[in-house]
């Protein structure tokens, strides 16, 4: 077993070439990629932690998602098809999303924690929330879950 995501990607990369499998082996290209543009950026001293890989991913999937949709109304499917497909093998490597119920649980008990009472705290909230839940939902969807808990 690889002992991060970094190493885990590039064996899984040699596995997707010998399997032959194009769109994966372009998924996980492209996380490698990005992973060493990370490493070797000012200030990262050649590592990179799996915290930030996972960061990288989940912009990577973003991406992906808005480029599909961006696809999908100019009438080029095949060009959406591709793009969902690479972030589907993306996203194997990300911790499981949390359900609605989950994230409104877990919410519920943050607001809880920083005593916020209503809108003009949503800036705490979103600080705890953005921490404890990185990789497990979307910004967007804590925003509107938050904002809708503390009306």
């Amino acid at each position: 077993m690889a002992n991060n995501l970094f190493d885990q990607i590039s064996d899984d990369i040699k596995k997707a070439m010998l399997a032959r499998d194009k769109v994966r082996l372009e998924a996980l290209r492209g996380i490698k990629k990005e992973f060493i543009e990370a490493k070797t950026a000012k200030g990262a001293n050649g590592e990179l932690s799996d915290d930030t890989a996972l960061k990288i991913m989940m912009k990577m999937v973003k991406q992906r998602k808005e480029s599909a949709e961006i696809y999908t109304n100019n009438s080029r499917p095949e060009l959406a098809e591709n793009e969902l497909a690479e972030a589907a093998v993306i996203e194997e490597y990300l911790p499981k999303q949390l359900s609605a119920e989950e994230l409104e649980k877990e919410l519920t008990a943050i607001i809880a924690e920083v005593g916020a009472s209503g809108p003009q705290d949503m800036g705490k909230v979103m600080g705890a929330a953005t921490k404890r839940l990185q990789g497990k939902a979307e910004g967007r969807a804590i925003s509107a879950m938050v904002k809708e808990l503390l009306k």
